[in-house]
């Protein structure tokens, strides 16, 4: 299953830390946490002692490629490992993602520190231990890390769904490595030129001459500032041509009532009569 803003004619950002997923219980999160890493990018995916084992060629594949929407290539490629210690040896820097610092002396990080650290260092391959569902990662495996990963949560409710915790870093990845600017959109759309100053002032000339026949500006006293507050208005919605020929009309229906259907010479002319 494929979702809406998937375009596959498009190329594939890459890079980024390694997933590295410690004994995963559930299939469905594997998918989502897939999911998850092609949202930004991420194309490393490891299994640590995956609990239902890995690959898998019967209902549970089912379940995680259909959660995976569409990002089954890193399932596909996904890595599977006995220990901890053999996922990470590849890597130069490690990230432990845990509620609690366990009392290790280590930093801990918010998720943007850390994979800002994480893409100013292109030269390094990074990676981000996750813990099992239930229990998280164990004292030991924290011990591998060289600092913590910690989200900022509610202290009433701190645990995260595992695909939630690779979204969030992911995300903070992509960010950090690719900026915080919003994709453009893939509609094609007129744009309109910024209004010019004349455009506006005759605006504002018909509108304060219909709000003045509807007794707006009262008492006459504070007429001056209540224009002054009106225009303000307007000029910090930097209002483009469209913008106010649009405004302009509206005001003008407010103004005069509906308008009638002008009847056009076309809609006069009788059928023909069918023979």
């Amino acid at each position: 299953m494929v979702g809406a803003g998937t375009d596959k004619t498009k190329p594939h950002a890459g890079g980024g830390p390694a997933v590295i997923l410690v004994r995963p219980q559930l299939a469905v999160n594997i998918g989502m946490c897939a999911r998850a890493m092609a949202n930004f990018g991420l194309d490393d995916l490891r299994l640590v002692n995956p609990r239902e084992g890995w690959p898998r060629s019967d209902e549970y594949r089912d379940v995680a490629y259909s959660a995976a929407a569409g990002a089954t290539t890193l399932l596909d490629a996904a890595r599977v490992f006995s220990t901890v210690e053999a996922a990470v040896a590849d890597l130069h820097y490690v990230y432990a993602s845990t509620a609690r610092e366990r009392g290790q002396m280590k930093a801990v990080l918010s998720p943007s520190v850390a994979m800002g650290a994480a893409a100013s260092v292109q030269s390094e391959r990074r990676g981000i231990l996750f813990g099992p569902e239930r229990t998280g990662l164990d004292n030991d495996e924290v011990a591998i890390a060289d600092s913590i990963i910690t989200f900022p949560s509610s202290p009433a409710y701190a645990s995260l769904n595992l695909s939630q915790a690779v979204l969030l870093c992911g995300y903070e990845w992509f960010k950090a490595a690719h900026g915080d600017a919003p994709p453009p959109s893939t509609i094609p759309r007129a744009i309109s030129p910024p209004a010019q100053r004349e455009m506006l002032l005759a605006f504002f000339d018909y509108l304060e001459a219909r709000l003045d026949d509807s007794g707006f500006f009262r008492p006459t006293t504070k007429k001056p500032g209540m224009r002054r507050n009106l225009r303000n208005i307007f000029h910090r919605m930097e209002l483009t041509q469209q913008d106010v020929r649009t405004l302009w009309g509206a005001v003008v229906r407010l103004a005069e009532g509906p308008r009638f259907e002008v009847q056009t010479r076309k809609r006069l002319r009788a059928k023909k009569s069918v023979e």
